[in-house]
């Protein structure tokens, strides 16, 4: 192995209880600096880490009946990016210095059916970042190596560490949804998913359609490339109202955590159509003689990732983030919370 560093210690920001955001439920703490324990691990100095909108969904316990977080206390954080300090014996993917990422995908068995598959972000054993003490709100992260994607230095934390999650979330919905030249998506909530979405279609060729209760996000959209942009309303009449407008989609992905938006785009795509669901809520309504396909997705594999920095790299594609000190978790997750981010916040130790 080789050098990590002396100290004993790491800063991170500890989850004791949920609690509503307001009440400031992250503290700051000083707890023991994680360290290799098995000869395939990494040690990663953590140079950013995203903020998503599920981790302010478990920090508040909303998500308790899905077993989310499933220990306390517990870090969170799950789209990770840093500088290798030190490697296990065994690891032969990675050497100290260079730089590298972890996704919510931390561990998986690599034996079951969907590991075999390429598919382990499904596997029964998985570990998720973030929902352990391994998670990216602190200074320092072990993964093993089969579970880390190499980083370009030319890479920015600020622009690499909402790739890990965000970015593979869109870019796994996007390819879902059967792009294809001409094809008209809709993309529902433009945030730190939503607006790289935008990006992941076009880049398929695909005419956006963007859907957003907030201006501020809209215009990010329309900023990227979508060719519309529309106020979503849970107003009864909205669908309708919209395909006088616009007409039907081919296609849609929901990231908005809104059975009203997952129900309004259904109704917006075509019979024969796709909606695909990349959030928690519950079953749409459903019509089976339109035909439509109505399909999940979740993150993605190792070389999924690969995909996503190596497509984000030639393409240029914008990754829009505001960077924050890691003790300013609280206020940082506030702010997403009232929408007041335009589309990433990242949080610098």
């Amino acid at each position: 192995m080789s050098g990590g560093g002396s100290g004993t210690m790491m800063r991170a920001m500890v989850l004791d209880e949920c609690g509503p955001i307001e009440k400031d439920p992250l503290r700051l703490a000083s707890i023991p600096r994680h360290r290799i324990s098995r000869p395939d691990e990494v040690l990663i100095k953590i140079e950013a880490c995203g903020v998503c909108h599920s981790q302010l969904h478990g920090i508040e316990g909303d998500w308790r009946d899905i077993g989310i977080p499933p220990v306390l206390p517990t870090v969170p954080g799950h789209e990770v990016v840093g500088t290798i300090t030190e490697i296990g014996s065994a690891v032969t993917k990675f050497k100290v210095g260079q730089r590298a990422g972890i996704t919510p995908l931390l561990e998986a068995c690599k034996k079951c059916q969907y590991c075999s598959e390429g598919k382990e972000y499904l596997c029964e054993s998985s570990i998720i970042t973030g929902e352990s003490t391994r998670g990216g709100y602190a200074e320092y992260i072990t993964a093993p190596q089969d579970f880390v994607t190499l980083v370009p230095d030319s890479m920015t934390p600020e622009y690499a560490a909402p790739l890990f999650c965000a970015g593979i979330t869109a870019y796994k919905a996007v390819k879902a949804a059967g792009p294809r030249p001409g094809m008209r998506v809709g993309i529902f909530g433009i945030g730190g998913v939503g607006h790289m979405a935008v990006q992941f279609a076009k880049v398929e060729g695909c005419k956006v359609f963007a859907f957003s209760r907030t201006r501020r996000h809209l215009e990010v959209a329309e900023r990227l490339g979508a060719v519309r942009s529309v106020t979503f309303s849970e107003d009864s009449n909205f669908a309708d109202n919209i395909k006088k407008e616009i007409g039907l989609l081919d296609a849609a992905v929901v990231f908005a955590p809104s059975d009203a938006a997952t129900d309004a785009a259904v109704d917006l795509v075509k019979k024969g159509g796709t909606i695909v669901i990349a959030t928690v809520g519950k079953s749409p309504k459903f019509l089976a003689f339109e035909e439509k396909t109505i399909r999940g997705t979740l993150i993605g594999s190792t070389k999924d990732m690969e995909e996503v920095v190596r497509i984000c790299g030639e393409s240029n594609l914008e990754v829009v983030s505001q960077a924050y000190p890691l003790e300013e978790a609280n206020r940082v997750l506030r702010l997403l919370k009232e929408s007041e981010i335009d589309a990433r916040a990242v949080l610098v130790p």
